[in-house]
């Protein structure tokens, strides 16, 4: 056993030191492999433990998603069951719209054809009115034809232009104010007499030159028009002549006239292209005026004489006023009167009162007197005073 198993360098082992190594080194082999055993046991208890834990949180999962999936399903049945009543809903809602809309579309074609129907009715009578418009033209045309017959003749269209000018004043002045066809002092007599409160009437008189304004607007060359202008200064120069001569009396009549155009174009005519006929009129004393001047000439006339009635009112107002004033006035002094007749009765009335209430006094102190038996009574003479009184 002593005897040399092994050499290594300078060591020298024996088989009792090697059989010791080799029993440590089995030994060791064994710890370390018993070490590995229970290393590699552990481990494995440590991986069924987390396969264990893993199986327990797969079967939780799968329990959950059990869950879930049930919950899923009861929430598809819910939502199955909403959708069927929704579609219920939307299909009777949409069948109540259905029937509203086509209510509404009933509705609407029924105020559409009565709408219709009205419009028709009302273009039947603007046809109606239409027809009885074309029928008034017509008529209207046979005037303006009979018109320009009238205007076509002097004595016509005279008489055109005086009946102008009489509507004017009838429509302005009161039945009193006026006069036509009255005869002057000259024995003329002016289509018209304004008479103006407190002064002498205002001559108007309608005169028509149309023949020269007609030519004057026809002329189609400047001889014509030159010729037609003369005529036309001739024509209204004539008028304002015999206005200004045979109407204007000093005394009788106002120191001016007014020559009525019954035509506005012909007046602005004349205002525009014969200016100097214009101011010769004027310069004679004679106004030309137009229908609308004339109807503002009138109305100032109209006020003239509304003023001129109200002052004659004023003054009878005033008269009345006076008169009613002084009965008054006497009423005052007979109330007055009265008044101190009274009052004097009132004061008799209480002197009798007092007079009566001292013989009440006096009598009933001769009342309370007590009168002896024995002495014969005597009459109480009164004192002056109280005689007097």
């Amino acid at each position: 056993m002593n005897d040399i198993a092994l050499t290594v360098g300078t060591y020298a082992f024996t088989y009792a030191q090697v059989a010791l190594g080799f029993a440590v080194a089995v030994i060791l082999l064994l710890a370390l492999l018993a070490r590995s055993t229970a290393r590699a046991a552990h481990e494995r208890s440590l991986e069924a433990a987390a396969a264990a834990e893993r199986a327990r949180e797969f079967d939780e999962k799968v329990a959950e998603m059990a869950r879930l999936q049930a919950e899923m399903h009861g929430r598809m049945q819910t939502m199955a069951e909403i959708f069927g009543t929704r579609q219920a809903d939307l299909a009777r809602l949409l069948s109540e719209r259905l029937d509203g809309l086509q209510h509404r579309v009933g509705q609407g074609l029924e105020t559409t054809a009565r709408q219709t129907s009205e419009n028709i009715a009302r273009l039947n009578e603007r046809l109606a009115v239409i027809d009885a418009a074309q029928k008034n033209l017509t008529d209207l045309t046979g005037e303006v034809v009979g018109l320009k017959e009238i205007l076509a003749n002097k004595q016509a269209r005279g008489a055109y232009g005086q009946g102008r000018m009489e509507a004017i004043v009838r429509d302005g002045l009161p039945p009193g104010a006026y006069t036509f066809q009255a005869t002057l002092s000259n024995r003329t007599r002016p289509d018209c007499l304004v008479h103006l409160p407190g002064d002498h009437p205002l001559v108007i008189d309608a005169k028509f030159p149309l023949e020269g304004f007609a030519a004057f607007r026809d002329a189609r060359s400047e001889e014509a028009r030159r010729q037609a202008a003369q005529r036309v200064r001739a024509d209204v120069t004539a008028h304002v002549r015999d206005i200004a001569e045979k109407y204007l009396i000093p005394g009788e009549t106002q120191d001016m006239a007014l020559l009525f155009v019954p035509s506005e174009a012909i007046y602005a005519d004349l205002h525009e292209h014969f200016e100097d006929v214009v101011q010769r009129a004027h310069r004679a004393r004679v106004v030309v005026v137009s229908p609308s001047l004339l109807a503002l000439a009138i109305q100032v006339m109209q006020s003239l004489v509304r003023d001129a009635r109200m002052r004659e009112e004023a003054q009878k107002i005033q008269v009345e006023v006076r008169r009613l004033l002084e009965d008054v006035r006497r009423l005052s002094d007979r109330v007055e009167k009265l008044d101190n007749h009274f009052r004097q009765a009132q004061e008799d009335v209480g002197q009798i009162r007092i007079s009566a209430d001292k013989i009440v006094k006096r009598g009933e102190s001769i009342e309370a007197l007590e009168f002896d038996d024995s002495e014969p009574s005597r009459p109480a003479i009164p004192s002056p005073v109280r005689a007097a009184e």
